[in-house]
């Protein structure tokens, strides 16, 4: 197959217009995380990212933390995690189901407006990407990616950045996609904010991973009232913490590749594997409280109809030494479909 280059992209047009926001250019909010970075990346020279299933992750220093976001998107939850964002002027990644950009178009055309960067998620997130036939899997990312574009109706604006649903990756699936000209987005911790956990408890295990390690890519999701919850606390707890923030965005002619080498795209070894006690930086206290204020209803019945659970689910169980992912199977709901069936959420204006 045919892979697309940084170079066959702009041939193209592909542009994406970002910007580092400073904590102290922050309108309103001098006292911001802010964005600290902006890091452009070519998908053919690293195609592979995050340690939670690969050797490679982004090339960053110790205490910078790269924001994604996947499922959406979801209103009024993307919405709102958009509000905590911009309160903060802190840029993230979504990667976008295709289904939910064609129901949801306003909400993913506010995303590309407010500059984030824009990958896909397939068009219906199956979660059995590992055992579909490859022409189905083809399906997925090319009616995936063009339900985004057309939701935003500008196919320049959606970056060349996949993330396959469930992580539940396969050697074909990989090559295809990286023949494709897409990098592989795993991640290097999640928050676990897809399971039935409050905000605090999403920020706590957040929080946890990211001092265990010191830096990397956390996985979070906007179709998640309790990720809504958490994010306005987290993004304070991190900047508390010393952390930075970093926008990644796909190498263009506007933003040229970041220099790095090879070493730094390499996760340091001794950090690797998982906590398997409590460290004892993450031991302390996190103050979340939630304001008391008008309730936001939940999803609509339309979405309920709109959106299909496919076949079995599966949830991360756990982490080894080597980064490799087990899964659990079992016949629960996607959790795309959660905020259908969950209680009204009372969140701040």
């Amino acid at each position: 197959m045919l892979r697309l280059t940084v170079s066959a992209l702009c041939a193209f047009g592909f542009v994406c217009s970002v910007s580092a926001a400073n904590a102290g250019e922050c309108p309103g909010n001098p006292n911001a995380l802010g964005t600290s970075r902006v890091i452009a990346v070519d998908p053919a020279e690293h195609a592979r990212l995050g340690t939670m299933q690969y050797g490679e992750t982004l090339p960053l220093a110790d205490k910078e933390v790269v924001l994604t976001f996947d499922d959406g998107p979801l209103p009024p939850y993307t919405n709102r995690i958009l509000d905590a964002l911009a309160a903060e002027c802190v840029k993230a990644t979504f990667f976008t189901v295709g289904r939910m950009a064609r129901a949801y178009p306003d909400v993913l055309r506010r995303v590309y407006a407010e500059g984030h960067t824009i990958g896909t998620h397939s068009q219906n997130h199956p979660m059995i990407f590992n055992k579909m036939a490859l022409t189905r899997v083809q399906a997925e990312v090319e009616d995936g990616i063009g339900s985004v574009a057309a939701a935003i109706g500008n196919p320049k604006g959606v970056a060349p950045f996949f993330r396959i649903p469930g992580l539940a990756r396969s050697q074909a699936v990989e090559t295809y996609l990286e023949d494709r000209g897409l990098m592989l987005w795993s991640a290097d911790f999640p928050a676990d904010d897809w399971t039935h956990i409050d905000g605090n408890e999403v920020l706590r295990r957040a929080i946890r991973r990211i001092e265990f390690k010191g830096k990397g890519i956390l996985l979070l999701h906007d179709i998640q009232p309790a990720t809504v919850h958490a994010l306005p606390g987290l993004l304070r707890e991190l900047k508390a913490r010393g952390y930075r923030i970093v926008h990644v965005v796909p190498a263009s002619i506007e933003h040229p590749k970041t220099a790095t080498m090879p070493q730094d795209w390499i996760f340091e070894p001794s950090r690797r594997g998982w906590p398997r006690t409590e460290p004892t930086a993450a031991k302390a206290a996190l103050s979340t409280p939630r304001p008391a204020t008008a309730p936001v209803q939940p999803a609509t019945p339309e979405l309920r109809s709109a959106i299909k659970p496919e076949g079995t689910g599966a949830t991360l169980e756990s982490l080894d030494s080597t980064q490799s992912i087990t899964f659990r199977r079992h016949k629960a709901k996607l959790h795309l479909s959660r905020p259908a069936f969950l209680p009204p959420l009372v969140l701040s204006n």
